[in-house]
């Protein structure tokens, strides 16, 4: 009764015989604004309590937090309109809202005057904007 959890990039050193005989799942976001929102309040680390309760200013934390959950369901929904929503399909992940959430707490825990147009440009220009790599699509 012997299991392995495997993760792995594709690669064509893997050996094509454990992909045959193995059980292959994947993790797609979820379909519609608002599950995604709902996804992301569920992942680490905004669902941890200690963090999300452990802001210094939580009325203005939790209106950023949910537009930041808000923001990255909308960049997530822009992939199933094709050339429509991007140009170029990028793979945001929930690696970028969990740095971006970091961050908030971050600036809102270690400054009395708000950050929010370094804020800005940490989440839109370096967190999400960094892959972005078209003309049009860096108008969002």
């Amino acid at each position: 009764n012997f299991r392995l959890w495997l993760t792995s990039y594709p690669s064509p050193v893997f050996p094509v015989s454990v992909l045959q005989n193995g059980i292959k799942m994947t993790n797609e976001p979820a379909k519609g604004i608002r599950l995604n929102i709902k996804g992301s309040f569920l992942l680490d680390p905004i669902a941890d309590m200690e963090f999300y309760y452990g802001c210094n200013k939580p009325g203005k934390w939790s209106k950023l937090i949910f537009a930041l959950c808000f923001f990255h369901a909308i960049v997530q929904e822009r992939r199933s309109f094709g050339p429509l929503g991007w140009n170029i399909p990028y793979e945001f992940t929930t690696s970028d809202l969990a740095i971006s959430a970091r961050q908030t707490k971050m600036m809102l825990d270690q400054y009395e005057t708000d950050q929010f147009k370094a804020l800005k440009y940490l989440i839109c220009e370096c967190n999400y904007g960094g892959r972005v790599s078209d003309d049009k699509d860096r108008r969002y």
